[in-house]
């Protein structure tokens, strides 16, 4: 008997037909690495944000908190976008 989660990925693997597409050595190298610099982009912006976040949290500006907080949101959110597009362009990538 198969489990839930074991269903689950049948069902998006037929729904998606391009998740059967292997990936060479080349194709998962470079993900990888594209993983690994948006990983430290991220970082980079959570180091940038976090300093004025715990000054607005310190001075209980909560106006100046929920809008950094947001902004570091919209910015992982948009470094994940461009990660997926990145990624997506590597594994269209012909051998």
């Amino acid at each position: 008997m198969k489990s839930a989660y074991e269903l689950a990925m049948e069902r998006l693997e037929a729904s998606d037909p391009d998740s059967k597409i292997e990936l060479n050595d080349d194709q998962r190298r470079e993900i990888s690495e594209l993983e690994k610099k948006f990983k430290a982009k991220i970082a980079e912006k959570e180091v940038f944000l976090n300093k004025p976040l715990q000054l607005a949290r310190e001075q209980g500006n909560k106006e100046e908190e929920i809008l950094l907080v947001k902004q570091l949101s919209a910015e992982k959110e948009r470094l994940n976008e461009e990660l997926e597009i990145a990624k997506e362009r590597v594994r269209k990538k012909q051998s």
